[in-house]
């Protein structure tokens, strides 16, 4: 199928950020396009706005100064809904207004012809929704652009529940020939990507008001043992503290309240109290001229232990053994197999983080996931208050002695890294069983909408099938809320094949 012919043009109506960066990703793919706003001379200052960044890429390089010359001739604002009439794509990024969105609709539908493809750009609302106010709701689809949009290369092409199927596949073409990577996705709330997303936040801040860490070591933690480009509190910070939470308590609010997306309290007296990120110049942070960056926690030096004794099978942290032997460690084992632990010459075990507390098992010190241990800069370690010292400090030295920074943190079930990364691998698999997205898709999705380091199926399949659901199953009998009851899907990955008793 074609996508659209370079000759026909495309609308954008609405010439915020937004729109203003979809004009543009057209406008560079080739197409003649036609910008409109309600408000009078906004049109024209958006395409002025998107003359001057098409400058400074000409400047950079990036693109030359005959091709620009060419797509601003191509850009023409109008001041009038009908002189769309020839377009044959209407990309829709107005406010967030559920009636104002339909209205559009409803007005563009009796001027453009039949075979104009309608698009909203929406982040939270239903597309189903929006093209209900249609006749023909077949030719309405999602494009979701993620900002900048000339930066950014995914667009989810959402289908609502009377979408055509010709019109998404003919939506994801457009897409793909704009030199973007569409994915497609059933219309859900917050489609695929604000809708897996919601754990890395959500855990960052219960870790947080737990009293377990602050922000500048949770932060520390996710970038630098997770490979997370940002932490959660700096992320939020720059996507806006307000933005951020209205996404959160959308889905919530479009799931029926469902605790799996509950809102966070500590964010929502963080808006209340106006400090919305940078653009207010503070958030979690204090983004003022003069204002230091805290420093996340760091454990003073210790002394590496001798030798450590394993344990069982380490899973996930089995690349440590190769590097306690480099580092000089004596690496003994015994036979014993049901066990998943480092045991320390002072009695004490080292176990990976698994839903459990230290405060259950007196000698006890977790340490975190890690997206890849020989990589990461920086683990966290988790104790409770009547840790024996000997244990945290053995614990400290052995991490130190690997090259790693270490935090200490509180004695928080499921640690940082682990908790968040059985979530977002949970959500996956329940988004693929209910007919959201392709496993391929959601991965695609997450890697390059949030800049994850591995998409939910990639670190499901590093992490073995029950590791993701012992860790919330465990979690679940320590918070028995619902937030961290492991999805059905999540099960069935964990147990399929199994020979289990009562079962056929």
């Amino acid at each position: 199928m074609t996508a659209l012919d370079l000759e026909r043009p495309v609308a954008v109506v609405g010439t915020g950020t937004m729109g203003q960066g979809i004009a543009q990703v057209a406008l560079v793919a080739g197409h003649p396009v036609r910008l409109h706003d309600t408000v009078p001379g906004r049109a024209r200052e958006a395409a002025g706005a998107i003359g001057a960044r098409l400058d400074r890429l000409v400047a950079k390089d990036r693109l030359g100064a005959d091709a620009r010359d060419a797509a601003l001739a191509r850009l023409v604002p109008v001041d009038d809904l009908a002189e769309l009439a020839d377009c044959g794509l209407v990309v829709e990024a107005v406010l967030e207004r559920l009636d104002a969105k339909r209205e559009l609709f409803r007005a563009l539908e009796e001027i453009v012809a039949d075979d104009c493809l309608l698009a909203t750009n929406t982040s939270s609302l239903s597309v189903t929704a929006i093209g209900g106010a249609l006749a023909n709701p077949g030719r309405f689809v999602g494009l979701h652009f993620f900002n900048p949009a000339p930066l950014l290369p995914l667009v989810e092409v959402v289908s609502g529940f009377a979408t055509d199927v010709t019109s998404a596949t003919r939506a994801y073409e457009i897409a793909r020939a704009w030199g973007k990577t569409p994915v497609a996705c059933a219309d859900t709330p917050g489609f695929i990507v604000n809708r897996i997303a919601r754990p890395f936040y959500a855990e960052a801040f219960a870790v947080y008001e737990a009293q377990a860490a602050d922000p500048a070591t949770i932060d520390a933690v996710l970038r630098e043992s997770g490979g997370f480009r940002m932490g959660a509190f700096e992320l939020t910070d720059l996507i806006g503290q307000d933005v951020n939470e209205s996404v959160t308590h959308s889905v919530w609010e479009s799931f029926f309240r469902d605790v799996r997306f509950t809102p966070s309290l500590a964010q929502r007296r963080l808006v209340e109290s106006g400090r919305l990120g940078r653009k207010t110049g503070h958030g979690w942070y204090d983004h003022s001229a003069d204002a230091e960056r805290p420093e996340p926690h760091t454990a003073d030096r210790e002394e590496p232990p001798a030798y450590v004794t394993v344990e069982g099978d380490l899973g996930p942290a089995a690349e440590l053994l190769p590097m306690l032997r480099e580092a000089g460690i004596e690496v003994r084992r015994e036979d014993e197999e049901d066990g998943t632990r480092l045991v320390l010459p002072g009695g004490g075990q080292l176990v990976l983080a698994d839903g459990q507390t230290s405060v259950e098992f007196r000698d006890v010190v977790y340490f975190d996931l890690a997206q890849d241990y020989r990589r990461a800069t920086r683990i966290a370690l988790s104790a409770a208050r009547d840790t024996p010292p000997r244990t945290l400090a053995e614990s400290v030295g052995l991490f130190q002695a690997l090259g790693k920074k270490v935090s200490v943190i509180g004695d928080v079930p499921g640690m940082i890294v682990a908790r968040t990364v059985a979530r977002l691998v949970d959500l996956a698999h329940d988004a693929v069983a209910k007919g959201v997205a392709t496993e391929e898709d959601i991965d695609t999705a997450m890697r390059l909408g949030v800049g994850y380091p591995l998409g939910p199926f990639e670190w499901s399949r590093r992490l073995g099938r029950g590791w993701a659901y012992d860790l919330l199953d465990d979690l679940h009998l320590r918070d028995p809320s619902g937030r961290y009851a492991p999805s059905l899907a999540l099960y069935r990955r964990a147990y399929a094949g199994d020979q289990r008793e009562g079962t056929p």
